[in-house]
């Protein structure tokens, strides 16, 4: 198989992922703000910091504001952006465009239709629901249709290897921003409370928090899921522990990491890929989850997002430099 074609489907399924996975955080946000209160110090920033693109943001205009309008337009509507919906959608087609003939036309199809659907809609505050929706829905179809009618050759390894390292790498990125804020806000509260008397009753989880965690479970439709599986109610420690270590739901970094070392081993030269992931995969067996909300998740996360950068690097190395 030539590198140029890996390559492309590669990065055209990891493009595909990013603007369903922008999507559903825009989505998540929307509503979670009508849960909390109005005094609630949470707005739109953490979308910027999530997707990584705060030194672009920053960069066009220092003094621009971070209100809705701004933030929701960026992820969405700004070419220049690399991240945003419409520029993932483009660079998806583009990656596919000169290598079509290698996955089912009607693959091809959805991705030239949802691109130029998301190309002639600005959505408005009040159509935005709708147009994300569809986005989520175009990026499944193409998933489904790459899954149904394409030949387990390399071609569709490669199609798996971008699906899931994009899903891993997102998964992480949300922890890392979203649980900075619960677990800095859950540490203070119990100093609160330690500090104002040391008889009081047991500390109630704040139902605030308890909604923020449920929106990090929501932005990776792993709600239903996690209380399949955790029987009790929504808090941090678990909902960490299940999106970082479950082998079985198919958002969770261990799922994704899994299906990373199945496709290698299908491939050739993957001895410097199969032990980058190696080392990933025992890093995160190893994590205590408890242990981590109480202090060093942030440098564990990074960690790994480390990690997943130099298994792309063996990857790239392996298969797209020839």
């Amino acid at each position: 198989m030539l590198s140029r074609v890996a390559q492309n489907i590669y990065w055209m399924t990891r493009y595909v992922e990013r603007a369903e996975d922008t999507a559903r955080l825009i989505n998540v946000n929307t509503n979670l703000l009508l849960d909390l209160p109005r005094n609630t110090t949470f707005g739109w920033l953490p979308l910027i910091f999530i997707i990584g693109a705060e030194k672009l943001f920053f960069d066009k205009d220092p003094h621009r504001l971070v209100d809705e309008a701004t933030v929701v337009k960026f992820l969405i509507n700004d070419r220049e952006h690399p991240s945003s919906i419409i520029a993932s959608l483009a660079a998806a087609r583009e990656n596919l465009r000169t290598t079509r003939d290698i996955v089912p036309r009607e693959a091809w199809e959805q991705i030239n239709s949802l691109y130029i659907y998301a190309r002639d809609h600005t959505p408005s505050r009040r159509g935005r629901y709708e147009f994300l929706r569809r986005v989520i829905q175009g990026a499944q179809q193409i998933g489904g249709l790459l899954a149904g009618e394409m030949s387990r050759t390399a071609a569709y390894d490669f199609v798996r290897l971008g699906h899931y390292l994009e899903r891993a790498d997102m998964t992480t990125r949300i922890l890392d921003v979203r649980s900075a804020n619960l677990l800095s806000r859950a540490r203070q509260s119990q100093s609160q409370v330690q500090t104002q008397t040391s008889a009081a009753a047991p500390e109630e989880q704040d139902p605030f928090d308890s909604i923020q965690w449920m929106s990090v479970l929501k932005s990776l439709s792993a709600y239903q899921m996690y209380r399949q599986q955790v029987r009790m109610r929504v808090n941090g420690p678990d909902v960490l522990k299940f999106l970082l270590q479950d082998e079985y739901f198919p958002r969770a970094v261990a799922f994704c990491l899994r299906q990373l070392d199945i496709c290698l081993r299908k491939l050739p030269r993957h001895d410097a890929a199969l032990a980058a992931l190696a080392a990933l995969q025992q890093k995160l067996n190893a994590a205590t989850v408890p242990e981590l909300t109480r202090e060093g998740l942030h440098d564990f996360i990074d960690e790994v997002q480390v990690g997943l950068g130099e298994l792309h690097d063996q990857i790239a190395a392996a298969y797209f430099a020839h």
